[in-house]
């Protein structure tokens, strides 16, 4: 693997007050984004495997892929400016006109994660933005560690309520995720509004697959 990149896995994502955290990383390090709620709520429930009465947004695509003899081949967040990420979209493609080619397509981090999981393919973080990023891996640690704290001291009240049939006090699980996070100071990840001519046209992160990809662009 090009060591330009550094290979990460999606560690954790947890719900905020209209946001999701999104905790990317490996052993060395773990680093956070934080995504629209829409779009959390589906990386969660594909890491889960929660089925769906209906294909959301990200499943349509994936169908449309497949649909097209397509997949996903891997991700890139190749590049930060500030609080905001870039990323680009390695798709692979092979039907009755090539045996297989390959398209580059810039995307938002999120969405990019979000059809990463979706479709199990690799995340990878450019090496410039892995060694930019601040590391939280003891942050996400003590959300962990208070979080089965809270569900064991949980289900010891449910259990003794049940036996005193006591109604149970209401818990929030959200106000744990709020208190381990608070004094990261990171913002949200992605601006809505921003040009994406932040992107950084000279990382090459996969040299021999960019040919490919304009090829499978250029008319017929």
């Amino acid at each position: 693997m090009n060591r330009e990149v550094v290979e990460a896995q999606v560690r954790a994502v947890l719900p905020l007050d209209g946001s999701f955290a999104v905790f990317l990383g490996n052993s060395e390090k773990t680093f956070v984004i934080y995504v629209d709620e829409s779009v959390g709520t589906a990386i969660s429930m594909f890491m889960r495997g929660v089925a769906k009465d209906r294909p959301l947004t990200h499943d349509l695509l994936g169908s449309v892929l497949l649909a097209f003899g397509a997949k996903v081949e891997r991700i890139i967040i190749n590049h930060v400016e500030g609080s905001v990420f870039h990323a680009r979209m390695i798709l692979s493609a092979a039907n009755e006109l090539h045996q297989r080619k390959l398209i580059e397509l810039d995307a938002r981090p999120s969405d990019s994660i979000a059809m990463a999981v979706q479709q199990g393919a690799p995340l990878f973080v450019a090496r410039k933005v892995w060694d930019t990023v601040e590391d939280v891996t003891d942050t996400l640690a003590q959300i962990e560690k208070r979080g089965l704290e809270e569900s064991a001291a949980s289900d010891q009240e449910s259990s003794d309520e049940d036996e005193d049939e006591e109604d149970p006090d209401e818990i929030d699980p959200d106000d744990l995720d709020l208190e381990a996070l608070e004094g990261l100071n990171l913002e949200d990840d992605e601006d809505e509004d921003e040009d994406d001519d932040g992107y950084d046209d000279g990382y090459t992160g996969m040299d021999d697959d960019d040919d490919e990809g304009e090829e499978w662009k250029k008319p017929k």
